[in-house]
């Protein structure tokens, strides 16, 4: 595999444009994020009047061009595309009930991606993300780093918010991770977990009960959501934007997403979410995090049950 081209034009693709596209596209729009926003569709008459509804806002927000297409040769130039295709969860699903549609997509949309923008940084929001970053991977063949899932970033800042509530802390204070699938397995990092330095089962208000139970209710967040109000697109269109945000002001930040493994914690052939720092290269390192004897079972056991999947 070779060093592909960056292309610098903070031009952003999203392919997928559903709640949880369209949600992104407008996240984006609203921090200035692109310069330019192409949105791909299968609908064109439907992404036609998406494009029409983001540009008449343009007086409020800083300009920036915004182009649908149903055509993928519009790629070229793409700085970062965010796939958001696929089949949506449903009230009962859990993730990996959607693998076998969704993989069929993802094997239809890779190859064009790679062939009319080879030098993106692919970002996959769509479920299961693990599953699907994984496949993306495989059939892409593109350098180390240039493709990965949003995975546990939500599910990290779910958890900081429900510690935060106990801690009277703000989230941005509180340095946790969930790791692992983005999904049922998913797991706290409480051994690495700090704040202020001390790490937060020293802290006086804070209790290995509380901690869980701060981590069952960020597992359990997106099915009451959907069964509330049938999805859930505002908080990971925010935190997408924030990883395309990272990717094209190369801020060398860290963020737990979804990768393939490469011999981390003696694990390969599976993507899950692992620290990881983002830059113009995409993931351009994975953190080995400490973690406790149990968290390794944990880690383990999120393995298994996603190969099965493969």
């Amino acid at each position: 595999m070779t060093t592909l081209p960056k292309y610098d034009n903070n031009k952003v693709a999203i392919i997928g444009c559903g709640r949880v596209g369209m949600s992104v596209a407008f996240a984006l729009l609203l921090k200035n994020i692109p310069n330019e926003l192409l949105l791909i569709s299968r609908s064109e008459d439907k992404i036609k009047g998406e494009e029409l509804d983001l540009e008449h806002g343009s007086l409020f927000m800083n300009s920036a061009q915004v182009h649908s297409s149903a055509n993928y040769e519009d790629l070229k130039n793409t700085d970062v595309v965010v796939i958001a295709a696929g089949c949506a969860q449903k009230p009962g699903d859990t993730r990996l009930d959607l693998t076998t549609k969704n993989k069929e997509i993802i094997r239809e949309i890779i190859p064009k991606v790679v062939k009319y923008a080879p030098g993106a940084i692919i970002i996959i929001i769509s479920n299961p993300v693990d599953v699907l970053t994984y496949e993306a991977y495989k059939i892409a063949n593109l350098p180390k780093g240039q493709i990965f899932g949003t995975g546990t970033t939500l599910d990290s800042s779910r958890f900081r918010f429900h510690l935060s509530e106990s801690l009277k802390i703000n989230p941005k204070s509180i340095h946790a991770y969930i790791l692992g699938e983005h999904g049922d397995t998913s797991f706290p990092a409480l051994a690495s977990a700090l704040v202020g330095g001390q790490n937060l089962l020293s802290l006086p208000n804070m209790t290995i009960e509380k901690a869980q139970a701060a981590y069952q209710k960020t597992r359990d967040a997106a099915y009451k959501i959907i069964a509330t109000k049938g999805s859930t697109y505002y908080a990971i269109a925010v935190a997408t934007a924030k990883l395309v945000e990272t990717v094209l002001r190369d801020s060398k930040q860290v963020f737990p997403v979804s990768i393939p493994l490469h011999n981390y914690q003696g694990h390969s052939g599976v993507a899950l979410s692992v620290p990881c720092v983002i830059g113009r290269g995409g993931v351009e390192q994975a953190i080995e995090i400490k973690l406790s004897w149990d968290e390794k079972q944990l880690f383990e056991k999120s393995v298994n049950t996603l190969k099965k999947y493969l």
